[in-house]
């Protein structure tokens, strides 16, 4: 059974939960980058909510389909096309043998999420079949799709049901603008007082640099570090700092002028002040903003942290057990 990719879209990339337990390796946890319609996509199917799915980034692909597949598209709203006909998002469909599987251009969001009944077989690399595109690592040989492209599919876990829907409840939505909820870093400190608050009250714009390693935010005033003498193993640029360790969703600012959060394919450490942290039940929406759209970030304590984590994982918990 396998699938042939025509055009592979913009950056269609093999994705699952991820790889865990390397990032002090160096290596990134990868993995979907809006986790919550990777699983939405998969347990739709009955698939383990962590089989491998295609992430569709802004341009969904076009497939070929050699074998009859139940498969189901959640995420961003990129409207399935069968043979041209269109098909429902967030909702389990099926491709004839030797019918083609397309997409419309995006109209909200900016990543889909393409479940396959059995999930896609691609093997193993340290525990996850994810691609780490920038260490050559997992997928399809460490890359992004490619035209000529030809997908295993593993064996179905349980027979899928055509028309299976998600429940309106959990159909995320999509907006123009976004507020990111962030946790003030171990750097904080370094930054201005006037500059550390007004990061926090002014409107930032998506950059055309928005990938899987990290967003860049333009459009806001510079800020102003603290001046010091460099210590020693840091550089002379006042956002510099003795390298030190990068979580996923923490906020870089290189000479203070462009906000860089870091996502799921971003490097472990380095010499740039953390000022702080994306919030982990934010970081799918991260994965969900367009170039040019508005950001603000808002900063939360840790206790108004924890509480969002709690309620994601109950939607997580309500998708496991939707009928």
């Amino acid at each position: 059974m396998s699938i042939e990719v025509i055009k592979p879209g913009l950056a269609s990339s093999i994705q699952d939960k991820g790889r865990q337990g390397y990032y002090h390796l160096g290596i990134p946890p990868s993995g979907g980058m809006d986790q919550r319609s990777l699983v939405a996509a998969n347990l739709l199917l009955g698939n383990p909510e962590g089989a491998a799915v295609i992430e569709c980034a802004l341009m969904g692909p076009e497939l070929r389909f050699t074998d009859t597949h139940k498969v189901a598209a959640c995420g961003a709203e990129m409207l399935p096309r069968v043979d041209g006909e269109p098909q429902p998002l967030n909702e389990v469909f099926e491709v004839p043998a030797g019918a083609t599987l397309s997409f419309d251009f995006v109209k909200a969001g900016a990543r889909l999420y393409l479940a396959i009944e059995g999930g896609i077989d691609v093997p193993e690399r340290l525990g996850s079949r994810s691609t780490y595109a920038l260490g050559s690592l997992g997928g399809l040989q460490g890359r992004t799709l490619q035209p000529g492209d030809t997908l295993g599919v593993l064996p179905a876990h349980e027979l899928a049901k055509t028309g299976r829907r998600l429940p309106e409840n959990l159909v995320p939505a999509f907006y123009k603008r976004y507020e990111l909820r962030v946790i003030p870093g171990l750097y904080a400190h370094r930054l201005e007082p006037d500059s550390a608050e007004r990061f926090y009250h002014e409107d930032w714009t998506a950059a055309s640099e928005a990938d899987r390693i990290g967003y860049r935010m333009k459009g806001g005033t510079k800020l102003d570090f603290i001046k010091r003498e460099p210590p020693f193993g840091a550089g002379d640029d006042p956002s510099n700092i003795v390298d030190a360790c990068y979580p996923i969703g923490s906020i870089q600012v290189p000479s203070g002028s462009e906000p860089i959060i870091l996502h799921r394919d971003a490097v472990s450490g380095g010499g740039y002040a953390m000022i702080g942290t994306v919030i982990s039940s934010d970081m799918d929406t991260v994965g969900q903003i367009q170039p040019h759209q508005k950001v603000r970030f808002v900063q939360v304590t840790l206790e108004q942290a924890m509480d969002a984590r709690a309620r994601y994982q109950h939607v997580l918990e309500q998708l496991r057990n939707m009928p």
